[in-house]
Order: C-alpha cells, then structure tokens, then sequence
C-alpha cells in the first residue's frame, strides 16, 4: 500500500511547504499541457491524457457529527452496512479511476484500514463458510485500483487539500470527489463528468438547481447553455444571498479538474478563516474558457448534515428491502 507524507517542517504551514514542492514542477510542466482555444477545443501535439486518479479529501473535523466523529472520522459513517468514503471510492472505481488519493489528517487512520487487508478475519469467515460476508468484506478494495495517502497537516480548505495532493497527481487530468455527497446514480457521477471532460477536455463541475433561499449555501454559476446536459460557465460567485445569485445552478461534490488548477491554487491567497478555496482558483479557469457544467442525473443526499445522512439510510435501506 503507498503512502505519501506531505509534512511541513518549518513553523509557517503547510501551504508554504506544498508550494515548495509544486512551484518548479507546475511552472515546467505548464509548457507541455494542451490549451483551449477562444472555440474551446484542446490544441496540443499529444493525445488527451485520461482521468486516471481521484483526490479524496478526507482532513476535515466533521464537527456537525460530534461526539460521534470525535474518534471515529466523518467518512466511516455507515449508510445501511457501508460508509460513505466506500461509496465514493466504488464510484470513482466504476468511473475507470485506478489511483484513489486520500487527503488525510489526524484521526483518519481508519480509513487506510478499512481499504487494507484484513487477514484473520478473511480466514475466520471462510473457515466458518460464511461466503456472503467475506464476499462483502473482500468489495471495499475493487480490484485494479491502489490506494495513496497524503498528510494535509491541518484543514485549511478544500482548496488546500487538493493541493496537498499535486505530487502525486503529476501533470494529469484528475477526479475530486468528497464523500459528504452521496449522489445515487447510474452510471455514478463521476462516469458522468468524465464522459463530458473526454468530449470536450474541460474542467468539469457536477451542478443542479437549488432553491433559491439556499445559494448562500453553495459555489453558485452563470452559465451558457450548450445542450441539455451541458453549460458552459462564464461566471463562478461562492455562497452568494440570493439576490446576488447569477443563477441557481449549484456546484456539488464532483469535480473533474485539469492541472492547470494546481498553478491557480499556488496563487490563491488565503480567505476567510485563512482556507484556500477551491472555487476560487475554478473562478479563474473560467476566464480562460475551460470550465462546462454538467447537470448530472442521479439523486444526491448532503450527508454532511444529520437530515441528509438520516434521508440517505431511509432510502438505502429502502433499495436493499430493510425499510418498508
């Protein structure tokens, strides 16, 4: 199993620390990465490179689950018999990901557990015949992909944890995906951006309307229609009132992002509670063209408040038959 240690030294932080890393490596490899045209198609001499890895960030407090998140991370909450980060991670695997990168912190060791062997127990289960259980323990590593693990030293944003994750990611188009969103569909979101980004070869962002009252509750877009499907975003406004909202159109927990995003986020200053926003390094990709909205199909639960968690094991256990 690989494991990467992102650890700052110094007593600056950790974003300090990653910029040293990625600063050379981003500004060398901007020349070889395809550009968008003002028609928005990819010019380069190399083919376009596919979605290969998926950026879990996993680093956060989960305060809205105390105490039960006080030693147990937010991730490994079950919804019926499985937690939400095995979702994610099934998704992602379904979507052709075969790195799956795990933006961690303190007290997430379990989710490396959960994703690794369990040899004793593998045994106990089949020495007693009991098949179907060992077969569902064996389903939380889908075959063909591996796991990486990255330190962020401590949450400073969604921004920030992405960037944590540029060593590993390299000079490659990549999947992030936060486990908060369950979104029950088929094929799985993820398979849904990345249909869109290999169409286009754009940053692709997983959208759908909210009413109005809750856009100070979301990354809000302006866009231009392409299809029925398809917008391309011409403005991006984080958690607007909603008489400042360009539209209702809301970005949700799927992204799929071109390196390019790595360079935005080194230049992102800190905002408020000193957090780098993920949305404000998309809000300067849009300028150059390279973001479409996708609405996908599929029913999403926010499974980061207790409402959406609870929603979200009434209508699991519905679909397995344990509710009526």
């Amino acid at each position: 199993m690989d494991k990467w240690q992102n650890q700052s030294s110094s007593g600056v932080g950790p974003i300090e620390s990653v910029k040293d890393r990625t600063l050379s490596a981003a500004h060398s490899a901007r020349a070889l990465r395809p550009s968008v045209n003002q028609n928005n198609t990819i010019e380069s001499q190399m083919s376009r490179q596919r979605v290969r890895k998926a950026v879990f960030p996993v680093g956060g407090l989960g305060t809205r689950f105390l105490p039960a998140t006080k030693a147990m991370p937010k991730e490994m909450l079950p919804i019926v018999d499985k937690p939400l980060i095995q979702y994610a991670v099934e998704e992602a695997a379904a979507a052709g990901i075969e790195q799956m990168i795990f933006v961690t912190g303190r007290n997430k060791r379990s989710i490396e557990d959960h994703f690794d062997r369990a040899p004793e127990l593998e045994q106990q289960l089949d020495a007693s015949r009991k098949l179907d259980l060992l077969a569902a323990l064996m389903s939380a590593t889908p075959k063909g992909v591996n796991f990486v693990y990255v330190r962020q030293p401590e949450p400073l944003g969604l921004g920030h944890a992405v960037l944590c994750a540029q060593p590993v990611v390299g000079d490659e188009p990549f999947a992030v995906i936060l486990a908060d969103d369950l979104i029950d569909a088929n094929p799985g979101v993820t398979a849904q951006l990345v249909q869109t980004y290999e169409e286009h070869g754009t940053s692709v962002l997983a959208v759908e309307n909210v009413p109005l009252a809750d856009t100070s509750k979301y990354g809000i877009v302006a866009t231009n229609v392409l299809n029925a499907l398809e917008e391309r975003v011409t403005g991006m406004v984080e958690k607007p009132k909603p008489e400042e909202a360009p539209s209702t159109l809301a970005v949700v927990g799927r992204y799929v992002l071109r390196p390019e995003i790595f360079d935005e986020l080194i230049r992102t200053e800190r905002g408020r509670g000193g957090e780098i926003q993920l949305t404000d390094a998309i809000a300067r990709r849009v300028q150059a063209g390279e973001v479409i909205a996708r609405r996908f199909a599929g029913t999403r639960f926010d499974c980061g408040s207790k409402e959406g968690f609870l929603a979200a094991n009434l209508a699991y256990g519905r679909k397995a038959g344990l509710v009526d």
